[in-house]
């Protein structure tokens, strides 16, 4: 009886907040670097505020490039959240929303791609500026290439999970954990173009 009560409580361990593990370190890998984006962000806005000489941004950036960006990320949202209710279902269309999804990430990074470009060709520096303080150019690629780099793992991650249910080999917490990462990252996003671009 001892031995079955033990089976109980370890079995109860393995699923803190009725979640499991690996549910569970997703959260709090999503929490830590979500904190790690608003100390960005922070830092940013009191450098910005403190500075007469921080460029406006409809100088800088195509605005409505940037919306067109980040309406691309939002729609690989909406695929994202249909595979995740596909795999719960064992709807074969899974692995198609998964591969939209990997293509929304492809096509933002590659308009990303294109805005650095521009920059870089206009003179933008991680030490320079040419519409003003140098410090813009530090926190535009430190913010763009920080959030880039996760959707560039975020895409990896998309193509391996879509490799594996292409062989059936998926499954649906896998499927799910791949989408909190590419909700937060879209999330975060969200708070770049407001932050960074709009106000």
């Amino acid at each position: 009886m001892a031995g079955t009560t033990e089976g109980v409580a370890l079995e109860g361990s393995m699923a803190p907040l009725h979640t499991s593990w690996r549910k569970l370190m997703m959260w709090v890998f999503i929490v830590v670097d979500g904190l790690m984006f608003a100390g960005f962000l922070a830092s940013y806005g009191f450098h910005r505020l403190a500075n007469a000489n921080w460029p406006a941004q409809d100088e800088i950036f195509s605005l409505s490039f940037i919306a067109v960006m980040t309406f691309v990320l939002i729609s690989s949202s909406a695929t994202m959240a249909s595979a995740v209710l596909a795999a719960r279902n064992g709807s074969p269309v899974v692995t198609r929303f998964i591969w939209l999804t990997a293509l929304g990430g492809i096509l933002f990074l590659s308009m990303q791609v294109v805005e650095w470009s521009h920059l870089i060709h206009e003179g933008v520096r991680l030490y320079a500026n040419p519409w003003g303080d140098a410090l813009f150019g530090a926190y535009f690629f430190l913010i763009t290439g920080f959030h880039g780099s996760h959707v560039l793992s975020g895409v990896i991650l998309l193509i391996i999970v879509a490799v594996r249910s292409m062989k059936g080999r998926a499954t649906p917490e896998g499927v799910e954990l791949v989408g909190l990462y590419w909700h937060f990252v879209d999330l975060v996003w969200i708070f770049i173009f407001t932050f960074f671009y709009l106000i």
